[in-house]
C-alpha cells in the first residue's frame, strides 16, 4: 500500500471511528461525515487521474455534488433541531416522541 492510498485510508477510517464513538452532537457527526466525504472525493480524483481514462473523470464531480447535498440537508436538519429541541445532544432525539 502506498503512502498516499494509507492517507486516504486512515483519513475516511478516522472520519467513521469518529462518527461511531463520538455520538454526543449532530454538529460532530457532520463535520466526520464531512471529512468522509472529502477523503472520498480526493481518493477518487486520484484514481480518476491514476487511470487516465474519461469515463471516470465525471465521478469525483458526481460526489461532490452529493456531499453537497448532504451538506444541506444536514445543516436544515441542524437548524430545524436547535429550533425545536433547544439543543443538538443525539441523546435528546428521540423518534418515538415525534
Amino acid at each position: 500500500m502506498t503512502p498516499v492510498h494509507f492517507s486516504f485510508t486512515s483519513a475516511f477510517t478516522l472520519g467513521l471511528m469518529g462518527l461511531t464513538f463520538n455520538r454526543m452532537h449532530l454538529l460532530s457527526a457532520l463535520l466526520c461525515l464531512e471529512g468522509m466525504m472529502l477523503s472520498l472525493f480526493i481518493a477518487l480524483a486520484l484514481w480518476a487521474l491514476q487511470f487516465e481514462s474519461t469515463g471516470f473523470s465525471s465521478t469525483p464531480m458526481l460526489l461532490l455534488a452529493f456531499s453537497a447535498c448532504e451538506a444541506s440537508t444536514g445543516l436544515a436538519l441542524l437548524v430545524a433541531t436547535a429550533r425545536t429541541h433547544g439543543t443538538d445532544h443525539l441523546k435528546n432525539l428521540n423518534l418515538l416522541q415525534c
